[in-house]
């Protein structure tokens, strides 16, 4: 319900009531104005994108406060948005007037000391927020949209991929006690907090495979035992010789307080990382991380052949679309198999006029 009535001063009042029946009004000084407002408060609730004027108050770290808790997140999941929202340079700004520019001017202001997909990810982590308010009807749009991001490089040009030279060099001087670690990542492909995780009963010794069950994660103060992320729990099947050097560690060293394959109660990935580090030192072997050994072990499985579905599963991805996203440069592409089919074609010929030959002569 709306109107529009003159006032004894001469104003023309106009109001309307929301679909929670309060009332809403504004005083303008031609009836033409007033009903251009209504016009356009209409034409915004047909639409959806109508917001309450008292929402025009909101601010995107109030609207975060209340929205956060609610939300079925990880712990790092949690942290990351945190960390992204306390760097937000808009974010005490009234959502009435927020504008495309206070984004813009917070991207720039990141641009000078941060990686390009760290500003991505803060982004993205703030823009679900905003997303969320339009979604709540306290914000008009989300001011994210369409904003240009500094471009990141492109995954094959940054991609590590450690040779096997470079594998066996690490593992051979390596700590004994590492070894496992190295193993389960560069045969296995897990994570290291995956890696770090690993107890003996997750290892199913008949049938080769390693059941990547949890994660441990360290956090300020504490070592956080917390199931894998998000779909990436799994059985990975795994080759015998690696159930073979993980039979006999156990056999040599035993295992660790409640069945940890690796030192620690329960293993610290930071402590593990240092570790990995001082054997890449002694083994001469520059510039590899152990998140490296993820992408050895998938390139391997794709020399191998395997499809994007089988390597994401493999690799705990929740889909194949990761899968080719990360690694779509290793897979063979079109004009790689069209040769190959053609190498056939043509030797399967040179055969026959081979064998037509020999039946001549």
């Amino acid at each position: 319900m709306a109107s529009i009535r003159q006032r004894p001063d001469g104003k023309w009042r106009a109001r309307y009531r929301d679909d929670e029946g309060r009332e809403h009004s504004r005083h303008f000084d031609r009836k033409r104005e007033g009903q251009d407002w209504l016009d356009e408060v209409a034409t915004s609730r047909r639409t959806g994108t109508y917001v309450a004027p008292a929402a025009s108050k909101v601010t995107l770290s109030g609207f975060y406060a209340e929205w956060a808790p609610r939300q079925v997140w990880a712990t790092g999941t949690r942290r990351n948005a945190d960390q992204a929202l306390a760097s937000c340079t808009f974010r005490d700004v009234p959502f009435g007037k927020l504008r495309r520019s206070h984004v813009e001017a917070w991207v720039k202001a990141m641009e000078g000391t941060l990686a390009a997909s760290t500003i991505r990810t803060r982004v993205r982590y703030v823009g679900g927020v905003l997303k969320a308010a339009v979604l709540d009807r306290v914000l008009a749009a989300d001011p994210t949209v369409g904003v240009r991001l500094p471009a990141v490089r492109r995954l094959e040009h940054t991609m590590r991929i450690p040779t096997p030279a470079e594998v066996q060099a690490v593992r051979d001087a390596a700590e004994p006690f590492l070894r496992p670690l190295l193993d389960v990542m560069a045969f296995a492909g897990l994570r290291i907090g995956e890696a770090s995780a690993v107890k003996a009963t997750d290892v199913r010794w008949l049938q080769h495979e390693l059941h990547v069950a949890r994660q441990i994660q360290n956090r300020p103060g504490l070592r956080e035992v917390c199931p894998p992320k998000h779909g990436s729990e799994r059985v990975v099947p795994v080759p015998p010789e690696l159930t073979l050097r993980l039979s006999a560690h156990i056999a040599d060293v035993g295992v660790h307080g409640d069945g940890w394959l690796l030192p620690g109660a329960p293993p610290s990935p930071d402590a593990l990382r240092r570790w990995f580090e001082k054997a890449c030192t002694a083994a001469g072997v520059e510039g590899i991380t152990p998140h490296d050994y993820r992408h050895f072990y998938a390139s391997g499985l794709i020399r191998s052949g395997l499809d994007a579905v089988s390597v994401a599963r493999a690799m705990g991805h929740a889909s194949p679309a990761i899968t080719l996203t990360v690694y779509a440069h290793l897979f063979p592409d079109a004009a790689d198999r069209t040769r190959a089919a053609a190498s056939a074609l043509l030797t399967s010929t040179e055969h026959s006029a081979d064998q037509t030959r020999t039946k001549r002569a």
